[in-house]
């Protein structure tokens, strides 16, 4: 039977286009002559009963704002047995009998779960920056994300050369270098710090003196932060100690990679995957990501989205280490 009422909800870290995903989710239920329940703050509001419904009017003028109008919260209640029951018996209380999750590999494994416990439909939009979602090309976020990157790198660029100085530049990837390889090859970074290779200090040093042999007369140097040799601030120190001559700056962009409007490429994303993850509950669909391959949506099992590793582009990485010279 298919759902009546979709909830929808942002969970785990913002990133650009959540915004875009909620309207899409709201519209296709309107099409489709389906209601739909906004879900504030995660699964901490289906908790909290923190809900209410949305008409297609209620999401116009968002599809260019940042962040989630839902907002977004981290719930450690939803780990517990407890927790769930409380929010699937608010679920019951507001009608809604399928869900919307729009987040990454942390809220779907949450969304998998409960839906096995409770037997209710869910469906999931992959909703962050880091790119590391299994069985999609691009998540949510990501071009963004990466355009903003490029953008500060360029500025650092100008006071690089300027100045004949040395830029560390870390950016968000705990434990993925998508973002870093694919800002370093458009910034024409000197090398790029990757959580995914087994890179050291050394092979970093060689880098820079390849590149002081070539006389540049600016460096950037993109570093992942979940890499294995250390922070920005780290590295910095320890290059200082060996090139005392050269002149170093750290920028750590952090947060500031997950602000600001969502680019187009990422605003038609979400709004393809938004009817997607939709159509697929009405189909009778459950425990699936919306992805995109090969610009198509495309359902893969949460199962395989979040227990399947992702990698990185040989070809990109062979690209940067050429161009690097």
């Amino acid at each position: 039977m298919k759902p009546q009422n979709i909830g929808v909800l942002t969970s785990g870290g913002d990133s650009p286009g959540m915004n875009a995903a909620i309207r899409s989710v709201v519209r296709s239920c309107a099409y489709h002559d389906v209601r739909c329940t906004g879900i504030y703050e995660g699964f901490q509001g289906m908790i909290d009963g923190n809900m209410k419904e949305f008409t297609a009017r209620d999401v116009k003028n968002i599809l260019g704002r940042g962040g989630t109008i839902l907002r977004s919260a981290r719930c450690e209640a939803f780990r517990t047995k407890e927790g769930r029951d409380l929010a699937f018996q608010n679920l019951q209380n507001n009608h809604v009998d399928g869900l919307v999750v729009i987040g990454g590999d942390g809220s779907f494994t949450g969304a998998d779960i409960f839906s096995h416990e409770f037997n209710i439909p869910v469906t999931g939009i992959p909703g962050t920056i880091d790119n590391d979602l299994w069985g999609t090309e691009y998540t949510l976020g990501y071009d963004t994300a990466t355009n903003t990157v490029v953008d500060c790198v360029d500025k650092l660029r100008d006071t690089a050369t300027s100045h004949n100085r040395l830029f560390f530049v870390e950016v968000m990837g705990r434990d993925t270098g998508f973002i870093a390889l694919r800002t370093g090859v458009a910034t024409g970074a000197l090398d790029v710090v990757l959580p995914e290779e087994d890179a050291s200090f050394e092979d970093l040093v060689d880098a820079l003196q390849r590149g002081a042999s070539h006389k540049k007369t600016s460096n950037i140097v993109i570093i992942a932060e979940g890499n294995g040799i250390g922070s920005a601030h780290e590295i910095a120190d320890k290059v200082k100690k060996i090139f005392p001559e050269i002149e170093t700056r750290v920028t750590v962009l952090g947060h500031l990679q997950r602000g600001g409007a969502p680019s187009c490429r990422d605003r038609i994303l979400a709004a393809e995957l938004g009817v997607a993850a939709v159509e697929a509950l009405l189909e009778g669909k459950t425990r699936v990501m919306a992805g995109s391959m090969g610009n198509r949506p495309n359902l893969v099992p949460f199962s395989e989205a979040i227990g399947k590793q992702k990698h990185l582009d040989p070809n990109l990485l062979r690209v940067s280490r050429i161009l690097s010279i």
